[in-house]
């Protein structure tokens, strides 16, 4: 039993790794790389842990290489929560203090800087420690097994909704304009049935704001028929994806359903018509998902086409049939932009003018990330 508590808090740990506040963290501190580093290392060693259990009765060794990596992810967890929590305090301030009261903190040698830098020593220190445990692994001939990570919500996704309209996408014309040329442009024979965009970028670039512009815009509106979308995320449940495309055609939930009636219920919806839709989120790189729902949505009329938003350049050339549209980092200017936008009210930039004079250090600690430069 002991390891099965060891796989869960190595489980719970993946899921906090892709959580909106670790994200935000990483990305405005320059920690996406170590971070990446100590997810992969964690996921190999998740992935062995069901054949672990199931030795460690017979092996002291094996029982004892679990109590170490059980005390390592501990104080993974630790750090994790400890990131977490730091992060919903920086949102508090921002929320109820004042600007001034902001921009102090912002700079002060005892709180951002030295967080970072503290949290960065923690992170590699794991990850030297995963990496040391991991190379005993071979000692024990461990199988692995796939890691069932349908438990872990994405909460970047739902932030976003939150800042869609703050950001106004700003610095996001050019992508706009382009993405809705290339759905309105005319049928051709030769053209893919249904044609699949890929929208494809880092975590915290707009990809979902962009592509719900795009889906908005009233040139768009009125070349279509129909308008559906769908938030996917990573457990790419099929039966799921498709009770999501129905409720946002019709309002219905079909929850009594099951897949064969869904299948005809979608198949009604789409029959005859040039239909857009948004697959939103997208992170199974698993083909096979994808082709199970492919044939699913030929029942349009010609012309029909779906937006995809990725982090993957693999799901991007599973789902896609034309080139992937990448998405940039926001200027320097357009950044500006947005942090004058977020930080004063209209009007009132002249009442700030420290914020005003050090705009561009707070910018460049942002990475040119929208996401970032909002939080």
């Amino acid at each position: 039993m002991a390891d099965a508590f060891t796989a869960e808090i190595a489980k719970s740990l993946l899921g906090k790794l892709g959580s909106f506040s670790v994200q935000e963290f990483c990305l405005a501190w320059g920690l996406e790389a170590d971070v990446a580093r100590l997810e992969k290392r964690l996921s190999a060693i998740t992935a062995v842990l069901s054949d672990a259990e199931q030795k460690q009765s017979k092996n002291d060794k094996i029982r004892f290489w679990l109590n170490d990596l059980r005390e390592v992810l501990y104080d993974a967890e630790d750090v994790l929560d400890e990131i977490e929590c730091e992060t919903l305090r920086r949102q508090l301030v921002k929320t109820t203090g004042s600007t001034s009261r902001k921009v102090r903190r912002f700079f002060s040698s005892s709180n951002k800087i030295a967080f970072r830098l503290r949290m960065g020593h923690k992170i590699k220190s794991i990850i030297e420690r995963l990496t040391e445990i991991s190379s005993l692994e071979s000692e024990f001939h461990l199988s692995e097994e796939a890691i069932d990570r349908s438990h872990v919500l994405h909460e970047e996704t739902e932030m976003n909704r939150s800042f869609e309209s703050f950001s106004g996408l700003i610095g996001r014309d050019e992508d706009k304009e382009r993405i809705i040329n290339l759905l309105v442009a005319p049928f051709k024979v030769v053209d893919a049935h249904p044609l699949v965009l890929p929208i494809v970028g880092m975590g915290g670039l707009g990809k979902t704001s962009l592509a719900k512009s795009v889906c908005d815009a009233e040139n768009v509106k009125s070349h279509f028929e129909l308008k559906m979308g769908a938030c996917v995320s990573d457990d790419f449940s099929l039966k799921q994806v498709i009770q999501k495309i129905i409720k946002s055609a019709t309002g219905e939930r079909c929850a009594d359903l099951n897949e064969g009636e869904l299948n005809k219920k979608l198949e009604d919806i789409m029959k005859g018509k040039k239909y857009l839709l948004l697959l939103d989120d997208v992170w199974n790189e698993d083909a096979q998902k994808w082709l199970l729902l492919k044939p699913l949505l030929s029942k349009g009329a010609d012309g029909s086409k779906i937006i995809v938003t990725t982090r993957s350049q693999r799901v991007a050339e599973i789902m896609g049939t034309v080139a992937a549209y990448n998405l940039s980092l926001l200027g320097q200017e357009d950044c500006l932009s947005l942090f004058y936008k977020c930080a004063f009210k209209e009007g009132k930039m002249e009442l700030n003018p420290n914020l005003v004079g050090i705009r561009k250090e707070i910018v460049e600690k942002c990475k040119q990330v929208s996401l970032a430069v909002i939080n």
